[in-house]
């Protein structure tokens, strides 16, 4: 008996689940790759950067309460506007969701709304590997000097990660709940699930994660397309999971020889589906827009490169190379523009419109 009524609350439950405002909510699949085709061929090329405000150190001070800054998110769209960048990738935060979930699902509508003024329809990060293994809610550390993405946070944290069984009932909640106050949002153009799974030397331990932050999307209803970029060749098994999931296939790519640029493209083509970078531009690397952003518009690929507004996060300088008694590396590693809205580069800023041009 108690084994049926259990079931039966299972049934219910799960009917609920798939009722929104009296109505049912068809779970998504996978987009086939003419419906990608489609949407993708709906789109102007699509070009960008990854964003995150000069004023914050990392996604959780980005979205918290006391430290959301829409003044400055609004001048720096409008200098993304001005160069013709039509889209955003954009790193939210699980621990902010956790502590303010109502608060934060309003600023990431304040968010959406800045971007449309400008003309730019972003695509959200939900989790990442990348980075400092551990965040708290509150107050964020100060830079470290000199030192790249000192501030940067992996999502979930990684003390959090040794029992799957609790955390994923919090992050199930985080994903539906974002994904269900924006599903149908036209302002918005994609979701990026994870950011670069398996880095930090989590390798497999990272697809649990992976899939399930596919299956909650879907069952949250998602009508954007999903993703999670590629971004190291050695992870075979990640990359296959990856790829069969992705509606739209994306990937990472600092090289700048434009051979492997083109070859990357060439392979993930073959898979069928329209390909954007969400990663690329590091002029140590000799990873230039004038080499490569030519390259990703001549082949249809979009091109989000890292870092806009020089900021907390230091990523003018380059990895592993921290430079603590230098206010300015003379060859920034990322990024566009100072503060002030003067550029690094003159001659970057015109090759970036001649690539926006439409």
């Amino acid at each position: 008996m108690r084994t049926k009524f259990l079931a039966s609350a299972l049934l219910f439950a799960s009917i609920l689940a798939g009722c929104k405002d009296g109505k049912t909510v068809k779970t998504s699949e996978r987009w086939t790759p003419e419906k990608a085709e489609a949407w993708y061929a709906a789109q102007p090329w699509l070009s960008g950067c990854n964003y995150n405000p000069a004023s914050a150190i990392n996604a959780i001070e980005m979205w918290s309460a006391d430290t959301y800054d829409h003044d400055q998110i609004d001048k720096e769209l409008g200098w993304a506007e001005e160069l013709g960048f039509n889209t955003m990738r954009t790193f939210l935060s699980s621990v902010v969701y956790k502590n303010d979930p109502e608060g934060m699902i309003k600023r990431m509508d304040d968010f959406l709304s800045i971007c449309d003024k400008h003309g730019i329809k972003p695509m959200f990060v939900i989790f990442d590997d990348c980075w400092n293994p551990e965040s708290s809610y509150g107050k964020q550390p100060e830079p470290k000097p000199g030192v790249h993405n000192s501030g940067w946070v992996q999502d979930p944290a990684v003390s959090l990660r040794a029992d799957t069984t609790a955390l994923f009932i919090d992050l199930e909640k985080y994903v539906k709940g974002i994904v269900d106050a924006f599903r149908g949002d036209d302002r918005l153009l994609m979701w990026d699930l994870y950011n670069e799974p398996g880095n930090s030397d989590h390798v497999n331990e990272s697809i649990p994660l992976v899939k399930n932050s596919f299956r909650w999307a879907r069952e949250a209803g998602s009508t954007q397309p999903l993703t999670v970029g590629v971004w190291k060749n050695s992870l075979s098994e990640l990359n296959k999971i990856q790829l069969e999931l992705s509606d739209i296939t994306t990937y990472h790519n600092y090289s700048g020889d434009p051979e492997n640029q083109q070859h990357t493209i060439d392979t993930l083509k073959a898979y069928g589906r329209p390909v954007i970078n969400t990663e690329y531009m590091a002029r140590r690397n000799d990873c230039t827009f004038q080499k490569i952003m030519p390259l990703l518009k001549e082949n249809s690929v979009g091109a989000i490169n890292w870092g806009f507004v020089s900021g907390k996060t230091n990523t003018i300088f380059a990895w592993g190379d921290p430079r603590p008694d230098v206010a300015e590396p003379e060859l920034w590693f990322h990024d566009i523009f100072r503060q002030d809205h003067t550029p690094f580069s003159e001659e970057e800023i015109e090759a970036i419109k001649e690539c926006n041009k439409r």
